[in-house]
């Protein structure tokens, strides 16, 4: 199951997003942000995070299986690279990346 939050961005364009052990290696949370939808991974102890949305039909990118840096959408097998978001087919076509920090106070979206 995926866990869901909405959220608002501060001034400084920083914002928590989870706490440091919330997600387990290989999971993603999905996160409403001013009126968009994001996909926040973590693979291999590092955290990543993506426009929610397929570039093929929109589907919910934070549903898809994870397997090594890579993401298939759920709804057609379209798959994207979470660290550039890079479609695996024509790799100039992406969806939008979000800078991710871990710090002890737990972890937050940049833009």
């Amino acid at each position: 199951m995926t866990a869901s939050t909405d959220l608002t961005l501060t001034t400084n364009r920083r914002i928590k997003v989870a706490e440091s052990d919330e997600l387990a290696d290989g999971k993603s949370k999905i996160i409403h942000l001013e009126g968009r939808s994001l996909a926040l991974f973590r693979i291999n102890n590092e955290y990543y995070a993506i426009a929610n949305h397929c570039l093929h039909r929109g589907g919910p990118l934070g549903e898809g299986e994870v397997s090594g840096h890579e993401v298939t959408c759920p709804w057609h097998g379209w798959k994207f690279n979470l660290v550039d978001g890079s479609f695996s087919m024509v790799p100039t076509l992406k969806v939008k990346t979000f800078k991710v920090s871990e710090t002890p106070e737990g972890v937050f979206i940049e833009e």
